[in-house]
């Protein structure tokens, strides 16, 4: 075996990514001021279906779904609204 045997660095055959962090775009991240407004007529529609239309066990249930539905939105898309304010700054 000779001596000086040439060997090749492991980081020579690893290609390197140095792209731009692209971030995922979402539906809501795209429009957060739209959806803000559709949480929250989910979270008027769940509360009008409590306070005049509860009688029935399906229609208490359709608005509790529709309050959680839009309260969890709302707060998601104020969340990345104003994420997204504090990138543009």
């Amino acid at each position: 075996m000779p001596t000086n045997k040439h060997k090749r660095k492991a980081s020579s055959h690893t290609k390197s990514h140095k792209g731009k962090n692209t971030e995922s775009t979402g539906l809501i991240i795209s429009h957060p001021q739209v959806f803000i407004y559709v949480g929250l007529f989910c979270v008027v529609l769940g509360v009008y279906l409590l306070a005049f239309e509860s009688q029935d066990n399906a229609l208490f249930g359709l608005a509790m779904l529709s309050l959680v539905a839009g309260v969890v939105t709302t707060f998601y898309a104020n969340f990345t609204l104003s994420k997204k304010k504090a990138q543009f700054k």
